[in-house]
């Protein structure tokens, strides 16, 4: 799938020639299947311009392949930004402002999503994970990102997708994503069990999974974690809910992810 806007064409209206007094059949015949076979010629090139395919078949590079490869080929400071900005992202529509406080090294899978979450993932396979941890203005709540680099083409990825919505599993406890600790910042004890609210994004336009997870910075245990769209609910009386926790983590995902796809569709565009 591409992000790039297909092309226009000039529709304009052209002049009619002049009609002649005395047109033979033949001709008239002629120039009809001279203009069908333009139509029909148009119409393959106007179709192969649609999908992102060229003269030869081969077509251009695709989002979706250019997304692929951002794990290697992008600077950590453009997919996840030393600082990210939230306007409109808190409760009731407040600003906020997230400051990265660690990114982890890139690595596989293993160990970094709870066991059920890891199964769910198979099908589309694990390519490779970036993940990094944000605390906001305050320096009371912090919270991970995460880009899961898939193995899948567009097909698995909407298949996945609709497992996800199907099947609720993005609300489900037991396959919440992990929080990255590192030693010396103010997540060093964000643990599984300081996970307060989470979002998890499946992607079909990119091989990727988004994924967010927040909690407290003073490491305090939470017996109730809350989905963010949950906890994002108006009227919503739980502790995450009422810390904004959900807000934290949805925002941040949603930001991650609108860098990720104009990252994506800038390595696809030719230059002028």
């Amino acid at each position: 799938m591409s992000f790039a806007q297909p092309e226009t064409y000039d529709d304009s209206p052209r002049p009619r020639p002049v009609a002649r007094r005395r047109t033979r059949p033949r001709t008239a015949a002629a120039a009809a299947c001279v203009v069908l076979g333009l139509g029909l010629i148009g119409g393959a090139v106007t179709g192969s311009w649609l999908t992102g395919g060229g003269a030869d078949g081969s077509g251009s590079r695709s989002t979706y392949a250019a997304a692929a490869e951002l794990w290697h080929s992008v600077p950590v400071d453009e997919l996840f930004p030393p600082t990210v900005q939230g306007d409109g992202a808190g409760p009731g529509g407040a600003d906020r402002t997230w400051t990265r406080i660690a990114v982890a090294p890139d690595t596989g899978c293993k160990d970094a999503f709870d066991p059920l979450l890891r199964k769910a993932l198979v099908p589309v396979g694990c390519l490779r994970l970036l993940r990094a941890t944000y605390t906001d203005a305050t320096r009371s709540h912090v919270t991970t990102v995460g880009l899961l680099f898939t193995k899948a083409d567009a097909a698995a990825m909407t298949s996945l997708k609709a497992r996800f919505q199907k099947e609720g599993l993005g609300s489900r406890t037991d396959l919440m994503p992990r929080p990255y600790a590192a030693k010396g910042t103010a997540a060093e004890g964000f643990g599984d069990a300081q996970r307060a609210s989470w979002t998890v994004s499946v992607l079909t336009d990119a091989p990727v999974v988004v994924y967010a997870v927040s909690g407290f910075a003073d490491g305090r245990t939470v017996t109730a974690p809350q989905p963010a769209a949950d906890a994002m609910k108006a009227g919503a009386t739980t502790a995450p809910a009422q810390a904004g926790l959900g807000h934290e983590a949805q925002g941040l995902a949603d930001r991650v992810e609108r860098g990720l796809r104009k990252t994506a569709t800038s390595a696809t565009e030719k230059p002028s």
